[in-house]
Parts: C-alpha cells; sequence; structure tokens
C-alpha cells in the first residue's frame, strides 16, 4: 500500500492545475494596468473585465460538481485544461473588451473546475498515509504559480503589449497537462462507482505497485455500495449525518474568507507604505516578497501532514494568525493610518497622468502600482478582491488633483518609530505564514475527505461556491468597512474570526490522519 512514483507523478500532473489556476489568479491585477490604458476602459468595465473570471468560477463551482461525479474526475481535469488553453488563446489575437470578457470567463469556469476535480481525484488515488502529501501539493502549486505570476508582472510591465505575453505563457503548460492527463488512470473509486470493477482493481495495482490490490478494493466496494445513490438533496438531509458534514464544509470556508487573508494581503503595499516603508521596498514586498513566504511556509505543512495532522496544522495557523492580527491592529492604531488617502494615493489614474516612459517616480509609479495590486491571492482562489481597486479608482475620479499630491497622505518614514514599523512588517509575513500552513492547504484536504465518494464531487462544488461567494462579498465591502471603523478595528474583526476558528476547528473538525476516505466516512456517518 505504498506511495509507488506513478502515483506521485499522477498526482503531481493533476496538481499542474493548481500552478495554471494560482498564475491566473495573480495574473490580471498586473495585466490590466496595459489592458485600461490601451482600451481607454472605464472603472466599471474594469471592474467587469476582472469579475468576469469570477462570475465564470461561480457558474463553474455551480454546475461542476454534477460533471465530476458523472464523468468522472481525470474528464473533468482533461476539459478543465482545454478550456483555459481556449480562454487564453481568445485573448491574444484581439484587442477588445468584449472578447477579454468571453476569455476571462472561459478561464474562471476552468480553473474552478479544474481546483474541484483536482482535490478529488489526488485524495482517491493516494494511499492514505501519503494522502495529506499530495492533496496538500495542489495548493503548494497554486503559490508556486501566484509567485510566477507576480514575477511575470513585474519582468513584462515596461514591455509593449506584455499583457499578451503574460495570457499567453499559460497556454503549452495547460496543452501539456491535458495531454499527459489522458494517460493517466481515472480514480480508482470513480470506476467502482460506475460498476467498472475489474478496470478499478487494475488501476489500483499499478498505484500500488502491488499484484493483489483485492483487499482495498473489497473496502471501496464496501463503502460505495449505497454511496452512488446519494442525491444533491442528501447534502442537506440528516441522513449518513450528511447536514452536519456540509455545515462543518461550508463552515470552514467561511472562515478561510473571513479571516482576512485576501484583503490584507491585496492592501500589504498600502498597509506597509502607511508605517513608514519606502515605496521600493513596500512594492518588492508586496509582490514577490510575500509570494515567496507562501511558498515557504506552505512547504513544512505539504511535507509534515501526514505526521502531524490537518487539525494540528489548522489550530497552529489560526493561533498565530490571532496574535499576528492583533499585533498589526495595535500598531495601526497607534501610527494613526489615513487608510482612504493611502488607498488613493495609488490609484492607476495617477500613473497614466505621469509622462509617458516615467517609471521613477516615488509615488503612483508602476512599480508602486503593481505591488499594491499584484498581491491578489487565494488560498486557495481569490482574483475577486480585485473590485476593490476600482472602488478605489472609483472614489479617486472625484479628487484625481488632490490624490496626485501623495507625499502628505502617509506618515514618512522618519516620523514611525523604528520598533513599530519593522514589528508591522513582521506581524504581516507572520500572518501569511499563517494562513500558508493553516486554513490556506488544510482546509482543502479536509474537505476532500470528509464527503462520500458518491457525492464527493458535488459537495466540493457546493462548498467551492460558498468560497467565491464570500470572497466577492468580503472584498467588495472591505474598503467602506475600512473608512468606516478604520485598519486597526478591522485587523481586530479578523482577530476575533481567528479565534472563532480555532475554536470550531477544536471541537467539529475530525482527526484523519492515517485513516482512509472508507474509515472516515464510516465514521462521520454515525
Amino acid at each position: 500500500s505504498g506511495c509507488g512514483t506513478f502515483t506521485f507523478l499522477s498526482s503531481a500532473i493533476a496538481a499542474v492545475s493548481g500552478l495554471l489556476m494560482g498564475y491566473e489568479l495573480g495574473l490580471i491585477s498586473g495585466a490590466l494596468l496595459q489592458i485600461s490604458s490601451i482600451l481607454a476602459l472605464t472603472c466599471r468595465e474594469q471592474e467587469i473585465i476582472v469579475s468576469s473570471l469570477l462570475f465564470g468560477a461561480l457558474f463553474a463551482s455551480l454546475t461542476g460538481g454534477f460533471l465530476i461525479d458523472r464523468f468522472g474526475r481525470r474528464l473533468a481535469i482533461i476539459i478543465a485544461s482545454s478550456l483555459l488553453v481556449l480562454g487564453s488563446l481568445i485573448l491574444l489575437p484581439y484587442e477588445s473588451y468584449e472578447i477579454l470578457i468571453v476569455g476571462r470567463i472561459a478561464i474562471g469556469i476552468s480553473i474552478s473546475l479544474s481546483s474541484i476535480a483536482t482535490c478529488v481525484y489526488i485524495a482517491e488515488i493516494a494511499p492514505q498515509h501519503r494522502r495529506g502529501l499530495l492533496v496538500s501539493l495542489n495548493e503548494l502549486m497554486i503559490v508556486i504559480g501566484i509567485l510566477f505570476a507576480y514575477i511575470s508582472n513585474y519582468a513584462l510591465a515596461s514591455v509593449s503589449h506584455g499583457w499578451k505575453y503574460m495570457f499567453g505563457l499559460v497556454i503549452p503548460l495547460g496543452a501539456l497537462q491535458a495531454i499527459a492527463m489522458y494517460f493517466l488512470p481515472p480514480s480508482p473509486r470513480f470506476l467502482v462507482m460506475k460498476n467498472n470493477d475489474e478496470a478499478a482493481r487494475k488501476v489500483l495495482e499499478r498505484l500500488r505497485e502491488t499484484s493483489d490490490a483485492t483487499k482495498e478494493l473489497t473496502v471501496i466496494k464496501s463503502s460505495l455500495k449505497d454511496e452512488h445513490q446519494y442525491s444533491f438533496l442528501d447534502l442537506f438531509r440528516s441522513k449518513n449525518n450528511m447536514r452536519a458534514r456540509m455545515l462543518v464544509g461550508l463552515t470552514l470556508v467561511f472562515f478561510v474568507q473571513t479571516t482576512g487573508q485576501p484583503n490584507i494581503l491585496f492592501y500589504a503595499s498600502t498597509v506597509l507604505k502607511s508605517v513608514g516603508f519606502q515605496s521600493n521596498e513596500a512594492a518588492s514586498l508586496a509582490s514577490t516578497g510575500v509570494g515567496v513566504i507562501k511558498v515557504v511556509s506552505t512547504v513544512p505543512a505539504t511535507v509534515f501532514v501526514d505526521q502531524v495532522g490537518s487539525k494540528t496544522f489548522l489550530c497552529i495557523g489560526s493561533s498565530v494568525m490571532a496574535v499576528s492580527l492583533v499585533t498589526m491592529g495595535l500598531v495601526n492604531r497607534n501610527i494613526h493610518v489615513n487608510f482612504t488617502n493611502v488607498c488613493r494615493s495609488q490609484s492607476p489614474e495617477d500613473f497614466f497622468l505621469q509622462r509617458p516612459g516615467n517609471f521613477t517616480v516615488t509615488n503612483g509609479s508602476l512599480k508602486d502600482l503593481f505591488a499594491s495590486m499584484a498581491s491578489t491571492e487565494r488560498l486557495s482562489f481569490d482574483v475577486q478582491r480585485s473590485p476593490d481597486v476600482d472602488r478605489t479608482r472609483e472614489l479617486n475620479r472625484t479628487d484625481l488633483a488632490g490624490s496626485k499630491s501623495t507625499t502628505g497622505s502617509y506618515k514618512e518614514s522618519d516620523e514611525v518609530p523604528v520598533v513599530l514599523k519593522w514589528l508591522s512588517l513582521a506581524s504581516l509575513l507572520v500572518y501569511v505564514a499563517a494562513f500558508s500552513i493553516g486554513l490556506g492547504p488544510m482546509s482543502w484536504l479536509v474537505l476532500s475527505e470528509i464527503f462520500p465518494g458518491g457525492i464527493r464531487g458535488r459537495a466540493m462544488a457546493l462548498t467551492s461556491s460558498m468560497n467565491w461567494g464570500i470572497n466577492l462579498l468580503i472584498s467588495l465591502t472591505f474598503l467602506t468597512v475600512t473608512e468606516l471603523i478604520g485598519l486597526s478595528w478591522v485587523c481586530f474583526i479578523y482577530t476575533i474570526m481567528s479565534l472563532a476558528s480555532l475554536a470550531f476547528v477544536i471541537v467539529f473538525i475530525p482527526e484523519t490522519k492515517g485513516c482512509s476516505l472508507e474509515q472516515i466516512s464510516t465514521e462521520l456517518a454515525k
């Protein structure tokens, strides 16, 4: 029952979906700078381009689960990769607002479908003692993809039509993944669901590198015997404790979003500028710096999850997030940040009002703008926070003249005590790291484990749509809430949510390390 080379290779190829997804999530913020200038887009049009990926993702999360359960996890990944290639190809030849929307919707459908299918596929082909490592591999690939997006945004920012290169870079990798997935086996659990036991046995023998997989096949068949009879409405009924499982899944993704990671990261550059960091420092940190921290933090979570357990990592992550958020809140309270003015000072209008080719302006420069926007991340699936940029632009249009003089809108570094300046930076990085070992990778591992195989695809799709929907709501209200109560109180609210998340994990999340999917399902049905 070991984790053979073929199992690891199959998981790694499937996890390329995570790399593509992370890249697409981090990409649009940098590309939008060039697109909005070339097409002379209004704020509303920019918001629609950014949000079009979200609408595609929401659509796929609501309908993709049926595709995954009906036609298989592997086929869903192939379709998703092909759709990503198609969506990217649509974008390249034209410079059209309408074409951009169509292409981004296609890409949104692709990354949402692949994110669900990949987690389920890897969970179902992995041996029980290596499932945590292999499923978390997908999250590691997502943060690496985000980092690559930051780098490509920065490298191509001053290149003529650089946005086309940004969109085009994923095409070869997406095509290769679709081809490679064709030669990989279907999930053995899916084959059993379709009453193809002999094919499932052969796949298990190949995955486990053994000549006899009869025992594992028998366990799978016994577990799935009644599960394929589940209907979608059974997710909300008490049968086999499904309603409670669904509530656990939905609450978990609720905390992924409401602990503030998307918005804090999005405004990382703004927050750091406000506590006295110079433009280039803030830009560097908010782009590749934060991306590197996420990658480095996700690695130990991925490697040790099968020994330590996902529940332990969730507890550690939520606890450390709460401590770092309190620190950030206290620091910002002592510095008295005028957050709204700081946000306005980084609007793209400032950049486009500068002389062509001038990339060295301290405030409103391309480097600053990229940094303030390029921190668009998920954990997971978080591009939809980008509409906040457009909300900022709308505000800024009413007062362009005032926003051009931005030097006084935040404290200069010599006015901020050095201790507070570095404490703010340290707490932000610790916060990012804590999310990356806890709620980031572990939430999706738990979700791939707690639902029965016969309805796993639809259950994951429902929780995914909840994830997208809450993220949109949180992102669209972040700026308004911050203006009303201040950044420090926003941090304190996120602290409360982190503590609530910790309590929820301790009470309701089962420890699943070392257990097979069948054992977990049987235990949770009681």
